[in-house]
């Protein structure tokens, strides 16, 4: 059969060629199957040449890797056995040279004289080209004697084999499987394979269907409908596009396998119309396709916000009178000193020792109002951190210049700190406290800084009872749903919001688990939740059985269809199950749903 590929020659089946055919279906259904290569073990390659071909087989750990032979040229024919040997050592090399090069291998031969092909003192042309082509290779020459050489020698000679007659009938071809012998499964598993039409083929079946379709047939001469086009069955295409009609249950689908599979891994929306309109056109399809991409789950858990920050600036109201707004916080981390200090308190913005029972009752009786800034977000208290960051570099400052303790150096800093000039103030924190009154410019640059600062954020509202992401912190080492690091998302189940504390501020309603954490948030931590109808159950309704199983029941018929074999009708219902959308209906037979 190797001959008829070749250029120019006649393709002519011989009674020889049927009976290859034949043995190659009976090999290919027989033991041993082939096995996948470990490119961390060696290599074992078996050669032979015969006066017709080559033959090699590439084994690994006594199993089959794969087989290659072939036919020897008009001029290789010529050639000495010890060069034909050589050849089909050669071969086996560049054959599988993805799989030899760079790791071990042990070339085992019937020739034992290429044993001594690397320290033989004479050689001729071609032998000294193929050697350097050996030596990029990691490998070691063995004898193998010639009759335990079979499967290599089999290969490099041509077949001779009994002629295999087609079966006729059915029955014939039963018994000749039933005669294949095949290794016992100890544990097995039964699976059905259900054929689905294809996409194509759905889409077709749905335009004969359709009125929609069967209005643009008729007006396919029309002008106006010069972009649509039949083909020879009938089938409507759009610029080459396949049209698809208006069946919302087939265009999910089609939407499904273009953004949840294997092959597409969630792209965007843009990317996602581009790859669809190559092959199907439908009206509003880019809307469609954007809403689908929005309402995806896994999108807005994963995919960073190319957005401004949400919520708009909301600058602290300018306090009328001095020591009426007081600001806590701790400096944390520094060297334990000679005194054992470790920690500066400066302000507190959220300690989890003043959000105790007895720091609020403390709080009430002396009658001051405690707030608390929002969760994992700093910027609410901005004033504190700002204090922190030049106190912190004042103490480096001091500490490198004159090699003295922090805890030394403190009453410096803030002596410095508020005997320097502050632009908010227009003048040093002392004289705003004790000097004379003055006019102060404290409101015109909150303004100015609210205006700058609202130019990189956008406003974002949520009401009550909306379902919200939030917005989680990656940390090194911590799993999230199984995964570690730079995968995990970006973004944790929608809750509830139960109240609006502020602006910019909201409370959610979190699970049991994470009662430890504060329940009011920023709205830059927070992103809308968009829910797809199918995604929303309302479990409420849903009876947890003990042993965590629960019981669905049919409530509603949605469409009926027959079914007819040669000895009876079988009716079938499309039911809609207690807990399921219409969605997910499935069809059942009569005889189940009296059950």
């Amino acid at each position: 059969m190797t001959a008829l590929t070749q250029k120019n020659a006649k393709f002519a089946w011989s009674p020889k060629c049927e009976e290859a055919f034949g043995t190659l279906k009976k090999l290919l259904t027989s033991a041993p199957v082939l096995a996948q290569p470990d490119v961390t073990k060696p290599f074992d390659v078996y050669c032979d040449a015969s006066g017709s071909g080559l033959g090699c087989v590439l084994m690994q750990e006594g199993r089959v890797i794969a087989y290659a032979s072939c036919q020897l040229r008009k001029h290789e024919v010529n050639y000495p056995t010890h060069d034909l040997e050589l050849l089909a050592v050669v071969y086996a090399l560049k054959k599988w040279r993805h799989y030899l090069l760079g790791n071990t291998c042990h070339i085992y031969t019937d020739h034992k004289s290429l044993k001594y092909i690397f320290t033989q003192p004479e050689l001729n042309m071609r032998q000294c080209r193929w050697l350097e082509l050996i030596k990029d290779y990691d490998l070691e020459v063995h004898y193998h004697p010639g009759k335990a050489n079979v499967v290599a020698d089999a290969l490099s000679r041509k077949a001779h084999c009994n002629f295999i007659e087609a079966c006729p009938t059915v029955r014939v071809l039963c018994c000749e499987i039933g005669e294949i012998e095949m290794p016992i499964a100890l544990e097995a598993e039964l699976y059905n394979l259900v054929l689905e039409p294809t996409i194509k083929d759905q889409i077709i079946a749905a335009q004969k269907q359709d009125k929609g379709m069967s209005h643009i047939r008729d007006e396919i001469n029309d002008k106006k409908k010069a972009c649509f086009k039949l083909d020879e069955e009938g089938v409507l295409w759009f610029k080459n596009r396949l049209v698809v009609p208006k069946d919302m249950e087939l265009r999910k689908k089609i939407l499904d396998e273009a953004h949840t599979s294997m092959f597409t891994l969630h792209p965007d929306s843009n990317k996602m119309y581009q790859d669809l309109k190559q092959k199907f056109w439908w009206t509003r399809m880019k809307r469609e396709i954007a809403k689908y991409v929005s309402e995806c789950d896994v999108c807005q858990r994963v995919k960073a916000d190319h957005l401004r920050p949400a919520g708009m600036l909301q600058p602290l109201a300018v306090p009328a009178w001095k020591w009426e707004d007081i600001h806590m916080d701790f400096i944390v981390g520094l060297p334990r000193t000679q005194k054992g200090y470790d920690s500066n308190w400066v302000i507190i913005d959220r300690g989890s020792l003043f959000l105790s029972r007895f720091w609020e009752q403390l709080q009430t009786a002396l009658g001051t109002n405690l707030i608390h800034s929002s969760a994992y977000h700093p910027q609410t208290s901005g004033q504190v951190e700002r204090v922190n960051q030049i106190l912190e570099d004042m103490l480096r400052a001091c500490a490198l210049t004159y090699s003295t303790k922090w805890d030394e150096c403190l009453p410096l800093a803030e002596f410095a700190y508020n005997n320097s000039y502050q632009k908010s103030l227009d003048m040093a924190p002392f004289e705003a406290l004790y000097g004379r009154r003055q006019k102060s410019k404290l409101d015109s640059y909150t303004s100015r800084q609210k205006s700058y600062s609202d130019k990189r954020r956008r406003p974002l509202v949520f009401e009550k009872d909306d379902h919200v992401y939030l917005k989680v912190s990656p940390m090194k080492g911590v799993h999230r749903f199984g995964v570690k690091g730079k995968l995990a998302p970006r973004y944790v189940r929608p809750f509830k919001i139960t109240e609006q504390c502020g602006p910019v501020a909201y409370r959610l309603e979190l699970p049991p688990h994470l009662a430890a954490v504060h329940d009011v948030f920023h709205v830059s931590q927070l992103k809308k939740c968009l829910r797809m109808p199918e995604e929303v159950i309302d479990t409420s309704q849903i009876q947890i059985q003990p042993d965590l199983t629960y019981e669905e029941k049919p409530i509603k018929i949605l469409d009926q269809k027959q079914r007819s074999t040669r000895r009876r009708t079988i009716n079938f219902y499309k039911v809609q199950w207690s807990n399921h959308s219409e969605e997910e209906a499935t069809w059942e037979q009569e005889e189940f749903l009296q059950t």
